[in-house]
């Protein structure tokens, strides 16, 4: 699981650093919201956000994620108990505010509960495979098939969007991590992907953007 962690005091963010990559967890840890808002669409699973840091506040930071990112759970965690800010955070799209101070395994559990992907493979057309944690392509003979870091980025972004159109401005501040790119570029993207993958894996959609083909279990 990779997570990102905006916290401005230094031991807490250690102990929740040490806590979480002992069970094996990629921790990006920031201290200013600016620089975490630079860095919010790099494939994390989940985001753990103080509400109090310089630059970009909590609260800021995630509501502008949810303009282009609806699903990846969120937990803010404050020492701010004001009924008026607790209510805004979920209206922002929170999906869990934790009060501080708060026990670190309290901390653990709600990021199993709201983030840990029970399955970590997606099952493709043509018995291919991608593992989400491992991110790695798999054919019908379980042989890997390579894929460039674009690539990889775009499979996060489909694993996170199952049964949804992505389009094409998600895939720009996504797959480009924010950096502006044209749809002709997109395209192409796609198009190389599509020639690792069997027919129909990937489909259009009216212009609009892609979804991902899977096998329904």
């Amino acid at each position: 699981m990779k997570i990102l962690l905006l916290e401005d005091n230094k031991r807490l963010s250690n102990l929740i650093i040490e806590t979480l990559e002992e069970k094996g967890y990629k921790v990006d840890w920031f201290e200013d919201g600016k620089l975490a808002l630079e860095s919010i669409y790099n494939g994390y699973d989940c985001f753990v956000l103080d509400i109090n840091v310089p630059g970009i506040d909590g609260l800021s930071l995630l509501k502008e994620l949810r303009v282009m990112d609806d699903k990846t759970p969120a937990i803010i965690i404050s020492a701010n108990v004001e009924l008026e800010t607790i209510k805004d955070a979920y209206v922002k799209g929170c999906d869990e505010y934790m009060k501080k101070p708060f026990y670190i395994y309290e901390l653990e559990l709600k990021l199993d509960k709201l983030c840990k992907k029970d399955d970590n493979n997606l099952a493709l057309l043509g018995d291919f495979t991608y593992d989400i944690k491992k991110e790695k392509l798999f054919d019908d003979k379980k042989d890997e098939v390579k894929l460039a870091k674009k690539e990889i980025l775009l499979f996060n972004l489909f694993s996170k969007n199952i049964e949804k159109v992505i389009t094409f401005e998600q895939i720009e501040q996504y797959v480009w991590e924010g950096d502006l790119t044209t749809n002709e570029n997109i395209r192409a993207l796609i198009k190389r992907l599509r020639k690792k993958l069997p027919d129909e894996t990937i489909l259009s959609q009216g212009g609009m953007g892609y979804i991902l083909n899977i096998i329904k279990k």
